[in-house]
């Protein structure tokens, strides 16, 4: 997904996008705190606003914003793919200590370091991920 992906995306298709990030962000055991964080929504955003979001408003559509969301929808699938079988699994590898994070768990890479830990986690996962690039 790109910018040009993100302005031809129709607004119920990112509506139902909002929707399963949100499901994943809270699967992911992220506070409402850390979730607008990590998506990085306007500063003034109120941790109420998840509701809404939650509930079928999509998410303001800012390039940074779809951004994480493209990370985010990639970890998923990655870890739907990497454990087809157990979906509690991408929860506990998400939340064990990994020693390609220095011994964080990959949830904590992603709070603490924001897009860059997004993107870290998700080139971990994914190997097609950034293939071009490196």
């Amino acid at each position: 997904m790109n910018e040009q992906a993100m302005n031809e995306m129709s607004a119920e298709d990112y509506s139902r996008l909002t929707r399963l990030i949100m499901v994943i962000l809270d699967e992911w055991g992220l506070s409402a705190a850390e979730q607008l964080s990590v998506l990085n929504l306007p500063e003034k955003t109120p941790t109420r606003a998840l509701r809404k979001y939650r509930d079928g408003q999509a998410f303001p559509k800012t390039p940074e914003v779809f951004e994480r969301i493209e990370h985010i929808a990639g970890i998923f699938e990655a870890l739907r793919t990497s454990y087809p079988h157990n979906k509690q699994m991408a929860r506990i590898w998400m939340s064990r200590c990994n020693k390609h994070f220095v011994e964080r768990p990959p949830i904590v890479v992603i709070r603490e370091d924001g897009l860059r830990g997004l993107v870290q986690v998700r080139a971990h996962l994914d190997c097609t991920f950034d293939w071009f690039d490196s």
